[in-house]
């Protein structure tokens, strides 16, 4: 039979195993708890540039700020049309009776493949209850088939001689 000294001893290993089992745990419990806590901040706000920022002007104000969601539903509709590379090179002409917005696209050169898109230029005329705009851009059809506007700046006829 143990002796006294010896029982207390096991009871010591015992009560600090325990413990020890205990506070592991505890630490678990925490740790499991503590991990869906999450805070996002993004990083963008500290670096200071705006570079990266796409998509901040809707593709409508590229054309013209007074189209409205028909309008350039009607409007892209003739640009897939006249920008398509099978098609007859031909200008497109849109409208919306609704609105009195219209305007017309004109393919301009051959379309090109970039990154996996086919890009091609244009031309653009929009108007009616707005001010008149000439415009020249680019846009591009992805794999899905839905064309996206590029660059589109304000274009003036070259002067004859």
């Amino acid at each position: 039979m143990p002796g006294p000294s010896q029982t207390i001893t096991a009871n010591i290993r015992r009560g600090t195993r325990a413990v020890a089992t205990g506070a592991h745990l505890c630490l678990a419990l925490a740790a499991l708890s503590l991990a869906g806590c999450a805070t996002a901040i993004p990083l963008t706000s500290f670096m200071g540039s705006s570079a990266d920022v796409t998509g901040s002007i809707p593709a409508s104000a590229k054309l013209s700020p007074y189209l409205d969601a028909e309008d350039w539903r009607r409007a892209k509709g003739a640009m897939a049309l006249a920008l398509d590379p099978q098609g007859n090179g031909a200008p497109v002409s849109w409208d919306n009776a609704k609105s009195g917005a219209r305007g017309s696209f004109t393919p301009v050169g051959e379309a090109r493949p970039v990154d996996d898109r086919i890009c091609r230029a244009f031309l653009a005329d929009v108007g009616g209850a707005a001010p008149s705009r000439a415009l020249q851009g680019t846009a591009c059809r992805d794999k899905s088939g839905e064309w996206t506007l590029g660059d589109v700046k304000p274009w003036s006829a070259p002067r004859a001689g």
